[in-house]
């Protein structure tokens, strides 16, 4: 019988070997690269987290090219969310510009923090010049910020057996790279009884409405007991579609906030003053038909 030494080597020594080298060798190019998994993350959140201005408003209304985020108060088990790019590792390119691939899609993310994920820019679809008071009723589109998250529009259509929200198979709402019907939008009153004598007016920032589309005519949504979880932690699935209560007017999962920053430099006006956010829900819970 053959005996070893602990030095001696047996086996397919030398391709063992070899293949540990190459292993090596394509971890390290990987590596130089920023192919690994940790390091896409840490990419991706390094440019769609930063930090970003939202517009200041001097007049309580709201503008086109006005950049706010679009905040749901939240609701008896939903915590306060905002309409958030849902991009993950595979959702986006480095050459020859970092940037968010489309379509992509979207959720109700629970931070609350202005950057490029959460930012949307209020756009004309009729001609309105920037810098013109955006009113109810009036049709407009949601545009993602330029640079990373490559000025995609806010988008949905028709429900249908392929195309639908995963999870609820209610209506999708997902970011595209091409303006068209599908990706305007209008704002109403969130209370059915004044919704007529408002329609026309300007619309004011920080207080709640309903974002309608204009092709379905179904509420922009968010839905508190369908939970994703990705690389941000525990979101909400987005839908377009009108939930009514008993009085036929729509719930609070219809009910947004398009927020901007506060005059003083000190971020959002609605984190900054909660009781705007506090009469949002007063005004919800006394009218009787809401």
């Amino acid at each position: 019988m053959a005996h070893y030494r602990t030095s001696v080597k047996i086996g397919n020594w030398n391709e063992d070997m070899r293949l540990e080298e190459d292993a090596k060798k394509e971890y390290q190019e990987k590596k130089d690269r920023g192919d690994h998994t940790a390091q896409k993350v840490d990419f991706l959140k390094q440019h769609i987290l930063r930090p970003l201005d939202l517009t200041v408003t001097n007049d309580g209304k709201l503008h086109f090219g006005d950049i706010v985020m679009l905040v749901n108060m939240g609701g008896e088990e939903r915590a306060c969310s905002a309409l958030s790019i849902n991009a993950d590792i595979n959702s986006f390119n480095r050459i020859p510009s970092p940037g968010i691939l489309s379509p992509c899609g979207v959720v109700a993310g629970i931070g609350i923090q202005a950057c490029p994920r959460t930012a949307f820019i209020i756009t004309s679809v009729d001609g309105s010049p920037e810098g013109s008071s955006l009113h109810f009723d009036q049709s407009f589109a949601l545009k993602t910020t330029s640079g990373f998250a490559r000025g995609l529009y806010l988008t949905s259509d028709l429900q249908s057996f392929q195309k639908c929200a995963k999870k609820s198979r209610l209506q999708e709402v997902n970011l595209e790279d091409t303006s068209s019907f599908l990706s305007w939008w209008k704002i109403v009153h969130f209370d059915p009884q004044e919704r007529l004598e408002y329609e026309g007016q300007p619309v004011p920032a920080n207080m709640s409405v309903l974002i309608i589309h204009c092709k379905t005519n179904q509420a922009l949504a968010v839905l508190g007991d369908h939970i994703i979880w990705n690389i941000y932690g525990k979101e909400y699935e987005m839908t377009a579609h009108t939930f009514l209560d008993s009085h036929k007017a729509e719930q609070d999962n219809n009910h947004w906030i398009l927020c901007t920053s506060d005059p003083a430099g000190n971020g959002l006006i609605l984190l900054n003053h909660p009781q705007l956010g506090a009469i949002n829900k007063v005004l919800t819970q006394a009218n009787p038909g809401v």
